[in-house]
């Protein structure tokens, strides 16, 4: 069965779902987009999509800084999505992408008077980072934009440029991924997941004035930590010193999960192996996302995909 897309207010196969070489967005960034994960659960033989009413109410948000205007409401949008991991028939771990656009092909710098469009893509998806063994990390030279420059809190994809350059550095210098600062030296976020600390027992993250995306995978740990082990996070300011003396430090995103991050700037954290409590979270939220913990099963919307449609 060949992966579909939803397209032109269509489905229709991926490989018929094309752009014009003149579209906007693809010259001037004029796109925002979510990353949406669906979890294979081989027992229940389902896929499970992990929170897609809290995405699509970010992708809105998003909207509404570039002037794009979507037509269909969160619950539409849902259903959409469900039919398109429908028809697409995986039987795996895949990744949705939902992307708003300025579709008019014509040339100029500018968002108002231009058409809009909407698409979703439906693809499978490997591990993005080792969750199990740990990851190296690394400052990064490239400062996180500020909000007054293009506002971090939304997922727009010209404001991508910052963050693949901070990934690209790290990994060109032998680490798996970076830590980008403020322009006035906090500790923001990875190149594509919040950052969390644990230090002396206390669960610290840095809070939204330190120019991060607002994750749903970072409100779903906090939840997580507050409901499940009693432990509160406290969001604030982190210096860049704290990293190399925090007890843990771990990433968190749609595409890395949880991840333990094992060494920074060449310094352990800790004893260079992933953490109790770090642990203790990325099995409570493994189990939650794929739906394996029927307490927060409100969160997962079953894909039926026993019920494939053709």
């Amino acid at each position: 069965m060949p992966p579909y897309a939803y397209f032109q207010n269509q489905f229709l196969p991926l490989s018929e779902a094309k752009i014009g070489i003149m579209t906007h967005a693809f010259h001037y960034g004029t796109a925002c987009f979510e990353g949406i994960r669906g979890n294979w659960n081989a027992k229940d033989e389902e896929l499970y999509i992990f929170r897609c009413p809290e995405h699509y109410q970010r992708l809105l948000n998003s909207c509404k800084l570039l002037k794009i205007a979507l037509p269909h409401s969160i619950d539409k949008l849902c259903e959409l999505t469900i039919e398109l991991v429908q028809k697409s028939g995986y039987r795996e771990d895949i990744y949705i992408r939902p992307l708003a656009y300025k579709s008019s092909e014509l040339f100029g710098v500018r968002l108002h008077g231009l058409e809009d469009n909407f698409l979703i893509i439906v693809t499978t998806f490997g591990p993005y980072l080792d969750t199990e063994k740990g990851i190296r990390c690394c400052t990064s030279s490239w400062r996180r934009i500020d909000d007054n420059m293009i506002p971090p809190r939304c997922k727009i994809s010209g404001l991508y440029v910052n963050n693949a350059f901070a990934k690209t550095e790290a990994v060109e210098n032998g680490y798996d991924e970076a830590i980008m600062l403020t322009s006035d030296g906090h500790v923001s976020e990875g190149s594509g997941e919040n950052i969390f600390l644990v230090i002396d027992g206390q669960l610290v993250t840095p809070s939204c004035y330190d120019r991060i995306l607002m994750g749903i995978t970072r409100d779903t740990v906090i939840q997580l930590a507050k409901n499940e082990l009693g432990i509160e996070t406290v969001e604030r300011h982190i210096d860049r010193s704290e990293l190399y003396v925090a007890d843990e430090c771990f990433l968190t995103g749609t595409a890395a999960h949880v991840t333990p991050v094992v060494e920074i700037d060449n310094r352990k954290v800790s004893k260079g192996a992933p953490g109790k409590l770090t642990r203790e979270l990325q099995k409570l939220y493994f189990d939650v996302e794929c739906g394996r913990n029927k307490k927060y099963l409100h969160w997962c919307s079953s894909a039926c995909t026993k019920m494939v449609k053709t």
